[in-house]
């Protein structure tokens, strides 16, 4: 079956998996394919095929415990060390879990099997699993598929578990699973060969083994196809290997083509043989030479890129938080700096509402807002849910909104191609309903079941909790770079070190250096005050242009903005006002916010309060670029890789910045892009996001008109 569109192209609807099943030798319940007619795995026992073909023929006990050997015997000052494993046919996901049990038992062996000994730190290897799947089950056949095997094997009940509560929503692009602090699966749902195409390598990243376990050639040519083995030669190195449980001539021709080393060995239960391959360094391997030893000879020196172990970020927003955060999370030593205090810009409103600008679904995989916003909401629960044992205040509401469609990209023919998970429109009465407006105009809406609110001070706390994150008050004015360090100059004379440096200040960030666009700079002021009829207000947040919402102070809320904690309040904004920089609160803009509101929803007049005077309010600076993206990756002059790259020099200086007022949705999936660029690991965009993102990109060529 050829390839129905060429990599770069818009990313048509995912079909979810249509199946039927059957029992296995072990009584295992088995899906098969009805648009294949394939099993999805052997028909004898599906784990152990797994561990024998995957598992076993690329060496990965032996790979795991050098790997692990290796770090323990390294200072305390090493380079994170990541291992990466790139999978075509997701499937049921048991190649996964078998490969991250193995993974746990490595890990727990050589922590005198006490895994709590394992929790962050900057010696612990990282698991980086890399999966495609254009056909996805759905939850629930994920769950059917996999239920058998939680009786059977008891230790991967807790994986399997984790597995399925992650699991996301079924449209197109790279999803990004922390299965663990130190296990991360990047699922990208769409065709093979177009989602290896867009896994980005210009930072270094490269795969250490791959699992061919798409259906048999007889079945599904796409996964087979020759521009399949073109990406398996570019995103390889010296020692890569590769095991598929397939023989087939097309497969024995696409690896040589590629470069590989080929051997044929025994197959898993009925089947014969299967194929095993090596890629050799450029002068070639001795054929005689055992393929254990040529695997970590060649990984001794290509297995882990040149990174940094100390990092200094400036600026504590939003983006500087998520930054130290990511970095932090693969055991870097953090240095956060800021000239106030964190949250002290415009990242310091009391809730920050995390609903996405919509978008026509064959856009989706491309569009930052919903890669940020899917990505986000994930990581606010996960650490939410860690937080229970610390008492801490929630991250995130999971209220819902309600976008009346005033300021929309999509409407609601468009809206029906989403998930209902994801994004639906309801009844008019069901919308009047969940929003408590009477009078509105209902008819067309956009319901999102998976938004909610932020807490900024709560999320900070989190991740300044963080053992590898330190923060100190500091007003850097000044910044040098050489090929071993990067020097940094405050205002008070004092001078710090650092091995990289992460530029995260906002609309200051071009005054720390110029090569950074100099952002258009938007006030924007956030109001919000103590309702006197809360039973009439709306009761869920709502998006109309500006957006409002109800919430509820938690502890700790006062220190940041002027609050009173446990009680309701109502905000409402924001003001937009380009080319000023003055934070002032206004009673003119409290006006404007107002006006705003009952403009979109008229019924609010008589119950938004008309006197404004006291009203609280906070106003932060926006720093937009003319593309509304923000700017994720190193500081250079220009696009011209050539002219960076050619001088050898380390990349030291670095920037996450830029990020309008999305930064709650932005910066979370861009620091985690930015620290992989960093660590020179697969980001989570493809090729063309990164370039987009690039802070040297064309369009920031030219100076903005303001």
């Amino acid at each position: 079956m050829p390839n129905s569109f060429q990599p770069n192209q818009p990313i048509p609807h995912i079909v979810p998996a249509q199946l039927d099943w059957q029992t296995d030798d072990q009584g295992h319940t088995v899906p098969i394919s009805q648009a294949f007619g394939d099993v999805y795995y052997s028909m004898v026992d599906g784990l152990a095929e797994s561990r024998y073909v995957f598992v076993e023929q690329n060496y990965l006990s032996e790979r795991f415990n050098w790997l692990f050997s290796e770090t323990l015997q390294s200072p305390a000052t090493s380079t994170t060390k990541t291992f990466t494993i790139t999978e075509l046919g997701f499937g049921t996901g048991l190649n996964l879990l078998a490969t991250w049990q193995l993974w746990q038992e490595v890990k727990a062996h050589y922590a005198n099997n006490d895994t709590a000994a394992y929790t962050v730190d900057r010696n612990i290897p990282r698991l980086h699993f890399i999966s495609t799947e254009k056909f996805p089950l759905t939850k629930a056949d994920l769950t059917r598929s996999l239920k058998s095997w939680q009786t059977a094997e008891p230790t991967l009940a807790p994986l399997i578990k984790q597995l399925i509560a992650l699991y996301p929503v079924l449209v197109p692009g790279c999803h990004r699973l922390h299965l663990a602090d130190d296990v991360t699966l990047d699922l990208w749902l769409g065709d093979a060969a177009d989602s290896l195409s867009q896994l980005d390598n210009s930072y270094g990243a490269c795969v250490d083994a791959w699992f061919l376990d798409g259906f048999a050639p007889s079945c599904n040519e796409a996964l087979w196809a020759q521009q399949i083995f073109e990406q398996l030669q570019r995103l390889s190195k010296p020692g890569t290997t590769v095991a598929t449980f397939s023989c087939a001539g097309v497969v024995k021709r696409g690896l040589k083509s590629a470069g590989f080393d080929i051997q044929k060995v025994k197959g898993f239960g009925r089947k014969r043989e299967m194929l095993t391959a090596t890629l050799p360094p450029p002068s070639t391997l001795d054929k005689d030479t055992d393929s254990l030893s040529a695997i970590t000879t060649t990984e001794q020196n290509a297995l882990i890129p040149a990174t940094v172990n100390r990092i200094t970020i400036i600026g504590a927003g939003i983006s500087g938080l998520m930054s130290a955060w990511s970095l932090a999370q693969r055991g870097t030593d953090v240095l956060l700096l800021d000239q106030s205090a964190p949250l002290s810009g415009a990242s310091g409103n009391p809730r920050a509402l995390l609903a996405p600008k919509m978008t026509p679904i064959h856009h989706v995989a491309e569009h930052l807002h919903s890669i940020g916003y899917l990505y986000s909401a994930r990581l606010y629960q996960a650490l939410d849910r860690a937080n229970n044992t610390h008492g801490r205040a929630p991250i995130f509401e999971a209220t819902g909104a309600l976008d009346l469609l005033t300021k929309a990209n999509i409407d609601t023919e468009q809206i029906a191609d989403y998930p209902d998970e994801m994004a639906t429109t309801l009844s008019a009465s069901e919308a009047k309903l969940r929003s408590n407006l009477a009078e509105q105009d209902l008819d067309d809406n956009l319901y999102l079941p998976q938004a909610g609110l932020v807490n900024p001070q709560a999320l900070a706390t989190t991740v300044l909790a963080h053992p590898l994150i330190r923060f100190e008050q500091r007003d850097i004015v000044k910044i040098e770079a050489d090929n071993n360090k990067v020097r940094l100059y405050g205002t008070d004379a004092s001078q710090l070190e650092a091995d990289s440096v992460i530029i995260a200040a906002a609309h200051a960030s071009c005054l720390l250096d110029p090569r950074i666009f100099d952002f258009r700079k938007i006030r924007g002021q956030l109001s919000w005050f103590t309702p006197e009829q809360l039973s009439k207000l709306p009761k869920l947040p709502l998006k109309f242009g500006g957006y409002c919402a109800p919430f509820v102070p938690q502890a700790g809320d006062s220190n940041l903005n002027p609050v009173t904690e446990g009680q309701p309040h109502f905000l409402l904004g924001a003001s937009f006002v380009r080319n000023d920089t003055d934070t002032d609160i206004r009673d003119s803009e409290h006006q404007l916010n107002r006006d705003k509101l009952v403009n979109a929803i008229a019924e609010l007049d008589e119950v938004i309060p008309k006197d404004v005077v006291n009203w609280q309010a906070r106003a932060g600076i926006r720093a937009q670029t003319p593309d509304y993206h923000p700017l994720v990756g190193k500081v250079t002059a220009c696009e011209d890789k050539e002219s960076v790259m050619q001088s050898n020099k380390p990349v030291r200086i670095w920037t996450l910045s830029g990020m309008g007022s999305k930064g709650y949705a932005f910066a979370p999936i861009c620091a985690e892009a930015l620290a992989d660029m960093i660590t020179g690991s697969f980001a989570p965009f493809s090729q063309a996001l990164v370039k987009r993102l690039s802070p040297s990109r064309a369009r920031l060529q030219s100076a903005l008109k303001r």
